[in-house]
């Protein structure tokens, strides 16, 4: 079967953090949002306002394909959600119990500052096993085993998704 120059298989990170508009951390998600792409891989996030918005602007702009896992069914969702940079919105209903969806669905979380939320996305995700990356958002210490890393910077949040995560492409910078 042709695909043309569709990949049949993507790797997914996920970059999650707060829905405020006034976020410490909107710089850094979007330098992200852009290296994940350049990277090659799919951008999940929740679909939303402050980080999600601005890891999906970054994403986007760089030409990559941003999923948004949003809490409220189609036409009747809240504003802001699912922000504009989203290609494939994914109305679920359900509210909080979503998170199950961005957290089970990456292959390699992002999580920067948040708040109950994000917590829960990042518990959720080492409940699975899954790579949790936090970028200056000690939200728990990590236990032993568990596959949580701290990174005080986005360079080396970045060594540590390519560790996970090799670029899908020689475009990564």
């Amino acid at each position: 079967m042709d695909t043309g120059t569709v990949p049949l298989s993507r790797t997914i990170v996920g970059i999650m953090g707060s829905h405020r508009d006034d976020a410490p951390c909107l710089d850094e998600a979007a330098l992200l949002g852009e290296a994940v792409a350049r990277r090659g891989h799919v951008l999940l996030t929740g679909g939303g306002t402050g980080v999600m918005r601005a890891a999906s602007e970054g994403a986007a702009r760089a030409g990559g394909l941003v999923i948004g896992i949003l809490p409220d069914s189609r036409g009747n969702s809240r504003p802001g959600y699912p922000n504009e940079f989203v290609h494939i919105p994914v109305y679920t209903g359900m509210g909080y119990a979503r998170n199950a969806i961005n957290a089970k669905t990456p292959h390699v979380i992002i999580a920067l500052s948040g708040s109950w939320g994000t917590l829960s996305e990042i518990a959720l995700a080492l409940n699975e096993g899954m790579p949790v990356i936090s970028l200056d958002a000690p939200f728990v210490e990590p236990s032993p085993g568990a596959p949580l890393y701290n990174a005080s910077s986005v360079e080396e949040v970045l060594e540590l998704l390519d560790r996970f995560l090799p670029p899908a492409n020689s475009e990564s910078a």
